[in-house]
């Protein structure tokens, strides 16, 4: 039994089935449209979404299967009542795959350990391995090719896109460059991780507290809100003036190559983390990358249910 729990699990051949298939379902969704019949997906949601509960509940439905919605702050396991241990013991005897989108990675790993069916990572403070292979469709598809570009990620480093932009793009061979303030780095065993894996494939990982130095020459210029779901309001302010320097806007545009395209996972805010010129301008693929959330997330249902 296989989960997707991070992209540091997954070999590049394994990522690369996935963005294949994904491609294929995008293609052709009628080819996929009762692959999942009876099958029911659990939807465990302690943080909001857009994006995430819609590909997930949408494909299913289109697949053929059922999700079910369920809202963790009415679970027994917020308020004590119930272990994970056997809330996810209770789930595997009744549904045939169980996505998280969570604060704490220790509890998505407990799911997993204990679980007799797919998990799936939809999100934890430590990675966001859905997003990051619907990511990866979106460049395949504006480049042609991923092996030996370059991504040049600008802002918050020790953010969960971040960690798993940096897994996925040193395991299929993708230069990448993280442009973050010194306060705000990634974490230090995702970098370890992330090094060996750019040492196997090929691959070059930079991290620098340079903007300029980032993004030069990048294929691919991405960013992600400064203002995380945990961040208390009365921090906003010191993030702002710590990550300014890191907004994308047209000038720091200009060191990337010309056909660079930009992405931002959304939500975005418009005048912090890019500006309205570039998330609204020809360059900017984040709609395209928001559709992909469906067809990659499809993908990874039909993989983990073992059904293509």
């Amino acid at each position: 039994m296989k989960h997707l729990i991070s992209l540091k699990d997954w070999s590049a051949e394994e990522i690369l089935d996935v963005l294949k298939l994904a491609a294929e379902v995008k293609a052709e969704p009628q080819n996929y449209a009762g692959a999942l019949t009876q099958k029911t997906l659990l939807m465990m949601f302690e943080k909001p979404s857009l994006r995430t509960r819609l590909s997930f509940e949408i494909g299913m439905t289109q697949l053929g299967g059922h999700a079910i919605y369920y809202d963790m702050s009415t679970s027994p396991m917020s308020g004590g009542k119930e272990t994970i241990e056997d809330s996810i013991k209770v789930i595997s005897r009744m549904c045939n795959v169980v996505m998280a989108r969570l604060f704490n990675h220790a509890d998505i790993l407990k799911m997993a350990e204990h679980a007799a069916i797919p998990v799936i990572n939809a999100l934890t403070d430590n990675s966001h391995p859905c997003q990051v292979l619907a990511d990866l469709q979106t460049i395949q598809e504006k480049k042609g090719t991923l092996k030996g570009l370059k991504l040049a990620y600008l802002g918050d480093g020790f953010n969960n896109v971040t960690h798993s932009l940096m897994n996925g793009c040193t395991r299929l061979g993708i230069n990448i460059s993280v442009g973050s303030p010194e306060e705000q780095m990634p974490a230090v065993e995702v970098t370890e991780t992330a090094m060996r894996f750019a040492q196997e494939s090929g691959c070059e990982l930079v991290i620098t507290d340079d903007p300029v130095e980032a993004i030069k020459d990048a294929d691919v210029v991405y960013t992600d809100s400064w203002m995380s779901y945990h961040i208390p309001k009365d921090e906003e302010a010191a993030r702002i003036k710590l990550f300014t320097p890191y907004q994308v806007n047209a000038e720091l545009m200009k060191h990337a190559k010309p056909d660079a395209i930009f992405m931002n996972c959304l939500p975005a805010l418009r005048g912090c983390e890019q500006t309205a010129e570039v998330i609204d301008g020809p360059q900017s693929v984040v709609f395209d990358e928001a559709e992909n959330r469906l067809h990659a997330q499809k993908a990874v249902l039909l993989k983990l249910c073992g059904a293509a």
